[in-house]
């Protein structure tokens, strides 16, 4: 019992720590490469740490979900984050839910962010939330089918299970299934994040921005919950990622030694799923609204097609 705590407490502490990192990498390496300064790589820890130290403005308007939704978001993002193989192929909380928990947990975050973003009454709240479940009713799906793909090799859909078999000498890498799902649930953890070319985290135009339309009225610790909780989201798709498809240097059990290996793997695995996102990034402009169907409908496909592959090959 106390073992399985502290091997939770340890994964929390990762997920916790390295996520605000993640993102000021991603930002550090997009500004280098648009010959920019930029931020400094520990920037989002400074941002958060003002944040939690400043006050807050509440809307006349919010109802008690304004003030439970940084909560709720933070909370089940952390949880979701448990279940996911991060440094062993165990993962501290794996059996109490596999993907489809981890899809729930997430939803559940959206949807009462979605709930804050109307409960204020601002136009933009409204706006913000649409376009987020439109997005999100299009993303889970093709997220779905993308993991279910590598579960049907695994006979499992629980994703400590996906990642022992996955560690085996059986393990297929790169099959031409796996191949088409990696490059849906990529295309879904671009639009999960916000990232470009469906949403830029940056801007605060009305015709532009998704996520931060919802959260514009969020000062202070509450913004600060959301904020971290948006990164831990972001690292949590990003392992989900890599240690569906590439488990290298997943441990099979919990270790000093297999902890240290194990992190200078994913770390190494980070940065370049980094780097393959700012690309992205760069090399591509900011799409209309209504474009955004359109990539997502090709990443269900291509979800689809990897599925169906694993039944032809």
């Amino acid at each position: 019992m106390i073992a399985s705590f502290l091997i939770a407490l340890v994964q929390l502490l990762l997920l916790l720590t390295v996520a605000p990192l993640v993102g000021g990498l991603i930002k550090t390496l997009k500004a280098r490469l648009q010959i920019r300064r930029g931020p400094g790589i520990l920037q989002p820890y400074r941002d958060l740490y003002k944040l939690f130290q400043k006050g807050m403005v509440l809307p006349d308007t919010a109802s008690w979900i304004f003030a439970a939704t940084p909560y709720v978001v933070f909370g089940a993002t952390a949880i979701a984050g448990l279940m996911i193989p991060m440094i062993s192929a165990k993962a501290p909380l794996g059996l109490f839910g596999g993907v489809l928990a981890v899809v729930y947990l997430l939803g559940l975050g959206r949807f009462f962010l979605a709930l804050a973003g109307l409960d204020t009454g601002s136009s933009f709240g409204g706006l913000g939330s649409s376009r987020e479940m439109t997005i999100a009713a299009l993303a889970e799906p093709a997220m779905m089918l993308a993991v279910f793909t590598v579960a049907i090799g695994a006979n499992s859909t629980s994703l400590s299970e996906i990642a022992r078999v996955a560690t085996s000498t059986t393990w297929h890498f790169l099959a031409p299934a796996q191949m088409l799902a990696f490059a849906a649930l990529f295309l879904v953890l671009i639009a999960e994040t916000g990232r470009i070319p469906v949403d830029n985290p940056a801007t605060h135009l009305e015709l532009t921005m998704i996520h931060e339309a919802m959260i514009l009225e969020y000062s202070g610790p509450y913004l600060g919950l959301i904020e971290w909780g948006a990164s831990v989201k972001q690292l949590l798709l990003m392992t989900l990622l890599i240690n569906s498809f590439l488990p290298f240097g997943l441990q099979s059990k919990w270790s000093l030694g297999g902890v240290l290996i194990s992190l200078a793997y994913l770390l190494l695995k980070l940065l370049v799923l980094a780097v393959s996102i700012v690309l992205v990034e760069t090399t591509n402009a900011k799409m209309r609204f209504f474009r955004v169907p359109d990539l997502l409908a090709m990443a269900f496909t291509l979800a689809a097609l990897g599925l169906v592959s694993t039944f032809l090959f």
